[in-house]
């Protein structure tokens, strides 16, 4: 499905962004943990996959491997045990094992809570720092991850094509004090609503969206081509439904 082609205009991006405030108020992370340890191991093990997914394996992995110290010292082939179904576990477990192995060297086992430090660990990217930053140190962070990404263009926020250019459209037209909630306010918008790949434009508050006709025109041509192939194959067409009788 194709992204608007135009941004909306600075004045609609607010009125977008104020109706998603209020639709979700209280959004917050879905990955389960209790430290900033936790955290960030359960950001490098969401990346392609869910965060329910995640919620799942963690549980055992924290209680194998409660702090940075103890991870560092784990046997690889017994993490990639039970990361096992994340998905790319191998790579996984590589990474969160030379990240702990990285706290431990340079930060005496804690999570850094500056952009630098963080992103020089292994298997820490710009969203992954950005994640850690503002849930677990509330720093203002915008983290853009497949949801945010799909959304932020389908709302007309931006017409960037990397993250960081989505990153830096959004945090221009949001608070900087609101950053690290806009991003869970998009994130939550895009499991609920705006789903890939067919959004529920008839149960979404954002009623301005520019992607409202680009979504009813591809219906159209959904069900005008469906139409034509029934006809080339000589099938009837899909009866209407019927009309129940009011008793």
């Amino acid at each position: 499905m194709p992204f608007p082609k135009r941004k909306v205009t600075r004045a609609v991006a607010a009125e977008e962004l104020a109706i998603l405030e209020r639709t979700y108020p209280h959004a917050v992370t879905a990955l389960a943990y209790t430290t900033p340890f936790e955290l960030l191991i359960a950001v490098i093990l969401s990346a392609q996959c869910t965060d329910a997914r995640v919620n799942m394996i963690t549980p055992g992995l924290f209680a194998a491997y409660p702090d940075a110290a103890a991870l560092a010292r784990a046997d690889r082939s017994d993490v990639e045990r039970i990361i096992k179904s994340c998905g790319f576990f191998r790579t996984k477990a590589k990474n969160i094992i030379a990240a702990a192995q990285g706290l431990v060297g340079e930060h005496g086992g804690a999570v850094p809570s500056d952009r630098a430090a963080l992103e020089a660990l292994p298997g820490v990217g710009r969203k992954t720092a950005n994640v850690v930053m503002s849930v677990a140190f509330e720093e203002a962070a915008f983290a853009v991850d497949t949801h945010v990404f799909r959304v932020s263009r389908r709302l007309g926020l931006t017409l960037a094509t990397t993250p960081r250019g989505v990153e830096d459209d959004v945090t221009a037209l949001v608070p900087r004090e609101k950053w690290r909630h806009a991003h869970h306010w998009l994130i939550l918008h895009g499991r609920e609503i705006c789903k890939a790949p067919t959004p529920l434009c008839a149960r979404c508050p954002v009623t301005m969206c520019p992607s409202r006709p680009i979504v009813a025109r591809c219906a159209k041509e959904k069900v005008a081509k469906t139409a034509a192939g029934r006809s080339r194959r000589g099938e009837p067409a899909a009866a209407a439904p019927r009309r129940r009788r009011s008793s």
